[in-house]
């Protein structure tokens, strides 16, 4: 297996969501040297990337699902190199049984890891964000105006993350996942799930690559409202 890659990367921060910075500033051909499994979104808040496998499925608030092209750019994008550290079968467990349970039988509530489940979901729902035009609206009025999908006794891939609560901001604390259905139906970040019957591949991390946006006028220049901050991204992050 060679040796254990336990580093993540990490474009752009949650946090500069919050106020608009929607415009994408790192191309997906360089996101791309850095990880062929992850989540994230298109420039404009485009919907919802599923990177699977070193392909950037975009899933969009029509429901279509797209793979995005390598000139185009990315706001935000969370992705790793996939070497699996602990590997489990799990059925009939919700999104929340399913997360209390991994945190109670692994030793990872103070590190950053990555999710995995393949297999069947007694049911899923998800979200998408139309694509947003400038003047950007705030993270939480997108959120407002969701596309919401449903499915039941549908098979695909739950990916995505887990942050300590120390890095709120930076992330999302606790788990943001996202999910691609098999035939492409249904996908975009989850609201809520089952799981019929899953692998389960858990992969923490002991580093943490930020990379910023260093070179866009808008991001250095952007004033960032650090007193709701959190509560903001709860209440996007959390839209059901």
């Amino acid at each position: 297996m060679g040796k254990y890659d336990s580093r993540v990367f990490q474009h752009g921060t949650l946090g500069q969501l919050v106020p608009g910075l929607f415009e994408g500033t790192l191309s997906v051909s360089d996101l791309l040297l850095h990880g062929d499994f992850g989540i994230g979104t298109a420039s404009g808040l485009d919907g919802e990337m599923i990177l699977l496998d070193h392909v950037p499925y975009l899933f969009q608030s029509n429901g279509q699902v797209r793979i995005l092209k390598g000139s185009e750019k990315v706001p935000f994008a969370t992705v790793h190199f996939t070497q699996v550290k602990d590997a489990l079968t799990v059925e009939k467990m919700t999104q929340a049984q399913l997360g209390q349970f991994i945190l109670a039988n692994y030793p990872y509530k103070n590190l950053f890891f990555a999710v995995k489940l393949t297999g069947e979901f007694e049911f899923v729902k998800t979200r998408a964000v139309a694509k947003q035009e400038r003047p950007y609206k705030t993270l939480t009025q997108v959120a407002d105006e969701q596309a919401v999908f449903e499915a039941n006794n549908v098979s695909g891939t739950l990916i995505g993350y887990y942050a300590p609560a120390l890095f709120h901001g930076m992330a999302a604390a606790g788990y943001h996942l996202h999910f691609l259905a098999t035939d492409h139906t249904i996908g975009g970040h989850l609201l809520d799930f089952k799981v019929a019957n899953a692998q389960v591949e858990l992969q923490p991390f002991a580093t943490v690559e930020q990379h910023f946006p260093d070179e866009d006028q808008e991001f250095l220049a952007a004033d960032i409202d650090l007193s709701d901050l959190h509560a903001q991204i709860e209440q996007a992050e959390g839209q059901n």
